[in-house]
Formats: C-alpha cells, sequence, structure tokens
C-alpha cells in the first residue's frame, strides 16, 4: 500500500494520510458497488487493500454527506456521487479526484490485470470519467 500512497501523493499533491483515506473509501466503494469476484481479486492483489478499506471506515452509500453533493448522491441511491461527497470530506478536492482514479486504476491494472479492472470499471455506473 506505501507503494499506491506515494504514487497518488505525488499525482495529487495529497498529503499521505489523506491519499491513504481516499484509497480506502475508493475500494470499500467498489466492494460495495462493483462485481464482487473482480473486486476480491484485485483486493486481493494489492497489498494492505483490506486494511485500507477497514481504516476507512466507509459508513456505506449515501451515508452522511450534506450539501449539494450529498442531496445529489442520496437521490441517486450513492453511487458515484455519494463517493465524490466522502472524498471530499476526506480533504479531496474536486480537482484531484480524476488524478487519484486514474493512479489508483492504474496500479490495479498492473497489480490485477486488465481482466479485473475492465469489468470493475464497466459495472459502476459514471466510474469511467475518473479512471
Amino acid at each position: 500500500m506505501d507503494e499506491l500512497v506515494a504514487r497518488v501523493t505525488q499525482a495529487t499533491g495529497l498529503d499521505a494520510t489523506t491519499a491513504q483515506t481516499a484509497i480506502g473509501l475508493i475500494l470499500a466503494f467498489l466492494q460495495k458497488e462493483g462485481p464482487p469476484e473482480e473486486v476480491g481479486r484485485l483486493l486481493a492483489a494489492m497489498p494492505g487493500a483490506e486494511a485500507a478499506v477497514a481504516q476507512a471506515g466507509d459508513g456505506g452509500p449515501g451515508e452522511g454527506g450534506g450539501g449539494l453533493m450529498g442531496m445529489l448522491g442520496g437521490m441517486m441511491g450513492g453511487g458515484v456521487m455519494a463517493l465524490g461527497q466522502k472524498l471530499m470530506s476526506a480533504g479531496v478536492p474536486m480537482g484531484q479526484m480524476q488524478p487519484l482514479g486514474r493512479e489508483l486504476f492504474a496500479y490495479g491494472r498492473e497489480k490485477a490485470g486488465e481482466d479485473t479492472m475492465g469489468p470493475i470499471v464497466g459495472s459502476v455506473p459514471g466510474l469511467s470519467q475518473f479512471v
């Protein structure tokens, strides 16, 4: 996980703690929203992924978050909008979400392969715009 956190901090300018939390939130989101078999393979291929998910303490789709993004996320039943709200609440500026996603998914492709990552990206509505 240290390698991924370092890559994310370099790509986004986020501090390591924020990057670690953001990675955990994204992986927790993928666990809930993505295809279970492929997400399981991704987490198994990324050392420290399960711990990052647990440490992020994600409360589930649509939980918490106020403001416009929270309302939109709630109306959409969670999804990518709710994830965006959680990332902003964790200190990730809107402009850094796409670089964060790109780096995380590039790392996932390196570790788990396109056969794993393709179905994950393809199965979650709206996710492709961040990777």
